[in-house]
């Protein structure tokens, strides 16, 4: 089972997604293949207005797929929210998955919380694998500094057993 480790703060600034492009970024330099999802609540558009693959959709595709050398995309029109679980079987060939802004779900988490922004933590202590902070906590798993990617990506290493 691929392992799944998602980055939560309590609301939009509080550094989720600067941490996991970094987390990104160190997990290639090793060599690892990786996923992320995002959950967006807002809805969202991938696709360019006037391109053909918008049309297909515009004229009623369910499905639409694109592909070219380097990469492949698949959009699909659901009718109900997706629940993680079910996202998460389509990926596999990697890794790690990262998922971000999943913070209800019952994944491992590392937390990231900036003083500036949060009072206290989202998650209860039992949620948590890590921490990433500007401050120190004592909660009995490891609190790292926001920039450390590399320290963050060695714990996981450690504790998936990745090369």
């Amino acid at each position: 089972m691929i392992p799944v480790v998602s980055i939560v703060g309590q609301r939009s600034n509080s550094g989720k997604t600067t941490l996991l492009v970094k987390l990104l970024k160190e997990a290639k330099n090793r060599g690892w293949r990786v996923a992320a999802v995002k959950h967006d609540v807002h809805g969202f558009e991938m696709d360019k207005p006037g391109k053909d693959t918008w049309r297909f959709a515009q004229a009623g595709a369910d499905v639409v797929a694109i592909s070219s050398p380097e990469k492949m995309a698949i959009l699909e029109k659901v009718q109900e929210e997706q629940t993680l679980a079910q996202v998460l079987e389509r990926i596999n060939n990697v890794d790690l998955i990262f998922t971000e802004g999943y913070k209800h779900g019952n994944q491992p988490r590392i937390e990231v919380f900036r003083s500036e922004v949060h009072q206290e933590l989202l998650s209860k202590p039992e949620q948590l694998i890590a921490i990433a902070s500007d401050v120190q906590f004592e909660l009995g798993v490891p609190c790292f500094d926001l920039d450390d990617a590399r320290g963050i990506c060695d714990f996981l290493a450690s504790k998936y057993g990745l090369k």
